[in-house]
């Protein structure tokens, strides 16, 4: 499939197992909203996996973004990190993937990133699931910066166009884009 094909596709999907209509749903930020995404039904799903891997790749490499890794906040970014490393395979380079804890763990290596096998510092993406106004995503570049990443952006698979933007590149100096946005699905 074409990307063009793989982004028509992944559409589908959200609109089909995702997008939640017909009530008033509390948002992570707090906000009220009558449309909601469960992104992670789909970043779950077998056959969305390829194509999340694959547009999020060629959105770094539109952005002209060379990284070692791509990470994110834990839950909602796990299965678009995994995805994302899993498709680099198939490309000239690889990304390896990490993880962002909430918090730093209280026993063993009390580390907030994990699963990078390097403490030198490396060129990230940070990617989430779906940014209203930015919080996790936020939470997440700042902890990558904390570790030592030189984070050169941040994607999301679903901007609800809410104020994440701003805070990420007016509050944080952070490059910021999407596969989607909301008025889309």
């Amino acid at each position: 499939m074409s990307l063009e094909q793989d982004r028509e596709r992944l559409r589908e999907i959200l609109r089909e197992f995702s997008v939640r209509r017909g009530q008033e749903f509390t948002l992570a930020s707090g906000r009220k909203s009558t449309v909601y995404v469960d992104a992670r039904v789909t970043t779950c799903r077998a056959e969305a996996m390829p194509l999340i891997g694959r547009l999020f790749l060629d959105k770094i490499r539109q952005r002209g973004w060379k990284p070692e890794a791509v990470g994110g906040m834990s839950l909602g970014a796990d299965p678009i990190v995994i995805a994302v490393a899993r498709e680099s395979v198939e490309t000239p380079s690889p990304v390896n993937a990490f993880l962002v804890r909430k918090e730093a763990k209280g026993h063993g290596m009390k580390r907030q990133i994990e699963g990078l096998a390097t403490n030198d510092p490396i060129d990230v993406v940070i990617v989430d699931d779906v940014c209203t106004t930015g919080d996790s995503t936020v939470k997440a570049i700042q902890a990558a910066r904390e570790a030592g990443l030189r984070v050169l952006g941040a994607i999301c698979l679903v901007d609800r166009e809410e104020g994440a933007r701003q805070a990420l590149e007016d509050g944080l100096q952070c490059p910021f884009d999407s596969i989607f946005q909301l008025a889309e699905l």
